[in-house]
């Protein structure tokens, strides 16, 4: 979203004001007391914030926010219905969708972020890597880093029967298909899904791969990294900055720097839901779309916003630990800060919006590694995105709040075709363009067509 005047005098109004300047039409829910998973990391904030500043309150809902154990767990109690939403993977709803690990109609009214992720290698890795990676005046390494200088390290230890470990999130995972883009951009085979001339089918990916990509949660990053399980890992914040403080492995790239302002996490619920409970989807909607706009309004919320998810219940991770990003700057050496004021962005640049065009991107990706087995034409990837990434739910809850005096229409970007503008702001650079899916898995050197 392009910021207007109107938009920014109201994000600053929202730094004093908690109801910004509306007020709220209470909807006739059918549903007032809910409970919403989230995991551990900082892209818990929306959920978080729109709990602690009362904007659930303000829509007539009493919410209860639970960490789960990990991300299988957390999907399989929404589509149990033992939770009604939650924090997801922007794949997620994807993947339930096509049938990739499990089988159900799940879909998103909103994004919570953009951006958010890095990755992370060990210390004796970036050792190895630091040699072959461009110095600025100063000497220190020019971002962003590619894998170029990583591919060495891999093909000698697979050379030696002993393939490297990595870590991720979940299978569908944005950071899963990150960390496989940033190593094939650098000519290094991640592994697929599916061979496609054998019908040999890998649950875990790794076929005929240069080096082993496996799941591990996101808390647990830091600490099975230090005890030599994997040599790297591609997970959400606080877990990179936390090596960083811990000194067990350097940051080598972000994921606004693989792909500025990637799609990071979207608030998941059954379809089932959105049917039976249409006001509650559109209210809760509506309190998140306040969240994440009161954590894009100012540093002095993002400050706020890191002391509260510090606590045990939350993200509880240190303070400084989380701040570390989540207020414009991302260490990646010690004492290497530098400015990232977009490494999270909740609001700013439509980051709420639910795009067809970002689902598409996932389905893309899906076909790529081979968890989608067959090649589909254009029309199949733009009607299911819009089945799961539900602009519709989404462009009435934001049309409820502008009738309410929270946001302009100016605010949104109301009335599109769902799809954002091509980009190449890809660290291969590559051009994206949401309507030929086809033709953007045909420029790839590695990757299923």
């Amino acid at each position: 979203m392009k910021f207007t005047l109107t938009t920014l005098a109201r994000l600053a109004l929202m730094i004093t004001a908690p109801a910004f300047a509306g007020t709220t039409e209470l909807l006739d829910v059918e549903k007032d007391q809910l409970k919403i998973g989230f995991i551990k990391l900082t892209d818990c904030a929306p959920l978080v914030i729109a709990k602690e500043k009362g904007f659930f309150e303000d829509e007539g809902l009493i919410v209860e926010v639970e960490a789960q154990a990990n991300w299988k767990v957390l999907l399989d109690r929404v589509i149990t219905g033992e939770l009604d939403g939650a924090h997801m993977l922007a794949g997620q709803p994807i993947g339930a969708t096509v049938g990739f690990g499990i089988k159900a109609e799940v879909i998103t009214p909103i994004s919570l972020d953009y951006n958010g992720n890095a990755i992370t290698v060990s210390n004796a890795v970036w050792e190895k890597m630091k040699p072959a990676i461009p110095k600025d005046a100063d000497g220190k390494p020019v971002h962003p880093i590619k894998a170029d200088s990583f591919k060495p390290i891999v093909m000698e230890a697979k050379a030696t029967g002993k393939p490297l470990q990595f870590g991720m999130v979940f299978p569908v995972s944005t950071h899963n298909y990150e960390l496989r883009y940033w190593l094939a951009a650098g000519g290094i085979n991640p592994g697929f899904y599916f061979d496609p001339k054998s019908g040999e089918e890998n649950i875990p990916g790794v076929l005929n791969g240069d080096l082993v990509i496996s799941v591990t949660p996101p808390p647990q990053m830091p600490s099975t990294l230090e005890a030599g399980t994997i040599v790297g890992y591609c997970v959400g914040e606080p877990w990179n900055q936390q090596a960083v403080f811990k000194k067990i492995g350097v940051p080598v790239v972000t994921d606004h720097e693989i792909w500025a302002y990637n799609p990071e996490k979207v608030f998941g619920i059954t379809k089932a839901f959105a049917e039976k409970n249409p006001n509650t989807t559109l209210a809760l909607t509506k309190a998140i779309i306040r969240a994440c706009a009161w954590l894009d309004a100012s540093p002095e919320n993002r400050k706020e916003a890191v002391k509260i998810l510090s606590r045990p219940n939350y993200v509880g991770a240190d303070e400084a630990v989380i701040a570390n990003s989540m207020t414009g700057t991302f260490e990646y050496e010690p004492g290497d800060k530098r400015a990232a004021p977009d490494f999270n962005v909740f609001f700013k640049h439509d980051a709420t919006y639910p795009w067809a065009s970002d689902c598409v991107w996932y389905l893309t990706q899906m076909v790529r590694w081979g968890q989608v087995k067959e090649q589909k034409p254009d029309a199949w990837y733009a009607e299911t995105a819009k089945s799961v990434y539900r602009a519709d739910i989404y462009e009435q809850a934001a049309k409820l709040l502008i009738k309410e005096g929270f946001f302009t229409d100016k605010d949104f970007p109301l009335g599109t075709d769902g799809f954002r503008e091509p980009s190449s702001e890809f660290i291969d650079g590559k051009t994206y363009d949401g309507h030929k899916p086809n033709d953007y898995l045909k420029a790839f050197e590695i990757g299923l067509k």
